[in-house]
């Protein structure tokens, strides 16, 4: 009844499903002497974790020391900031002052003609373009409606 308890714990381990308590339990079950045959490939892996559990890192890791500033540097450091976050502002308002003027000033062209008749000949060919690419999906259409006579020949409803 043991072994297939085991199992089925071994399962639910598998599938992520398992408890604190049942992972303990599989951990001192795999730790044992009488462990079936056919769940030997299993106890290195239970047997793994308490090892690296154990395992301290002995090397130790050097750390960059802090450099320290003499009060006049810091201030120095601090005006020097400041003057450049001060430059940093006034590009950005020097430039969207200057991209927003331009925009004003610049006449808008927004496709007016002042002569009729060059107005009438732009509109045709506007319109004639228009009217091609139309064209090309009525045709489109064309052959939709012959695959579906086509259909309706071969498979009568």
């Amino acid at each position: 009844m043991e072994l297939n308890k085991i199992e089925i714990l071994l399962e639910k381990y598998f599938q992520g499903e398992t408890s604190i308590a049942e992972e303990n339990e599989l951990r001192n079950y795999f730790s044992s002497l009488n462990v079936a045959q056919h769940l030997e490939q299993y106890k290195p892996m239970f047997g793994y974790f308490p090892l690296v559990k154990e395992q301290m890192l002995k090397q130790e890791i050097p750390l960059l020391p802090i450099p320290k500033f003499r009060d006049g540097d810091k201030k120095h450091h601090v005006v020097w900031l400041s003057i450049a976050a001060s430059v940093v502002v006034l590009l950005g308002i020097g430039t969207y002052v200057f991209y927003n003027y331009d925009n004003a000033n610049e006449k808008q062209d927004l496709g007016t003609y002042d002569d009729p008749e060059v107005a009438l000949k732009e509109t045709q060919k506007a319109l004639a373009l228009l009217s091609n690419n139309v064209n090309v999906g009525i045709e489109s259409v064309y052959y939709i409606q012959e695959y579906q006579d086509s259909k309706e020949l071969i498979f009568k409803q």
